[in-house]
């Protein structure tokens, strides 16, 4: 059984239960390495790991790459637009989740769509960072209205759902600062390439955004991971609902029980 199917607050106090860690007060059987840990494997699993990584970079790489050597707008696009639905065929396959690859597809195809209809080899970018700026502001917005968007996003991977916001005061702190680094590090990386998209050429700004691709987004997780992994364990709301329903039974079963036993045997008298 992984540590996520397990409700989150028992494993750390099983943790403090058992005593120092022949590791130290930070290795794996501790409270702090076993908070970390979870932490960990629920950024992987919602920002998609390594290999979400590699299918985000790859159709920018590759359209790039192609328009740097022939300067050919519809090669490039074409290409990209290949190798991405190539990356949702190779998890359908394999029957992996496809959320983060049919992401890419969608990216690079309004990009492609975009760069087509204008004939501008900048614009295959454009919608990325509109994307972009949209999402920095959506973080700040959201955690100035006390929802941090981070929260929402990892929420229901922690199995907590919404409860920080009301019944753990310390994640919410935890989401909110995590919520201002992913908006402020995205807003920085839009102040870089929207002037380049005025005053660069496309393989400029190509080759500047796949640069920034992959840095800004490794300090954000990284930030989150800080964050989270101090701020207290997560209520495991599924657990409860299991609890409830568990004891809803066990009321019902003691309702057709009388003092004198089962109430079948009693009629029988």
């Amino acid at each position: 059984m992984t540590s996520f199917d397990k409700p989150a607050a028992s494993n750390v106090s099983s943790a403090s239960v058992s005593g120092a860690s022949p590791e130290g007060p930070d290795g794996p059987d501790s409270p702090d390495g076993d908070a970390k840990a979870v932490t960990e494997a629920a950024l992987f699993e919602a920002f998609g790991g390594l290999r979400g990584m590699v299918e985000t970079v790859l159709p920018g790489l590759l359209f790039v790459t192609i328009f740097t050597i022939n300067q050919d707008l519809h090669t490039s696009a074409v290409a990209a637009l290949a190798v991405s639905l190539l990356l949702v065929v190779v998890r359908l396959i394999r029957r992996d989740t496809v959320k983060h690859a049919f992401s890419g597809v969608f990216g690079v195809a309004f990009g492609v769509v975009f760069a087509m209809m204008t004939g501008n080899a900048k614009d295959f970018y454009l919608p990325g960072m509109l994307y972009t700026l949209g999402l920095s502001l959506a973080y700040i917005i959201t955690t100035l209205a006390g929802v941090p968007l981070i929260g929402l996003i990892l929420g229901p991977v922690f199995k907590e759902n919404l409860s920080w916001r009301t019944r753990n005061p310390g994640r919410k702190t935890a989401y909110a600062k995590a919520s201002w680094a992913w908006g402020l590090i995205l807003l920085a990386k839009c102040a870089i390439l929207f002037p380049l998209y005025w005053w660069a050429d496309t393989t400029q700004l190509g080759w500047v955004l796949i640069t920034l691709k992959i840095p800004p987004f490794l300090l954000a997780v990284y930030l989150t991971w800080v964050f989270l992994a101090k701020a207290p364990p997560p209520i495991d709301v599924f657990a409860e609902m299991e609890a409830e329903e568990e004891a809803e039974r066990a009321r019902k079963a003691a309702a057709v029980t009388t003092p004198d036993g089962p109430t079948s045997h009693r009629r029988e008298r």
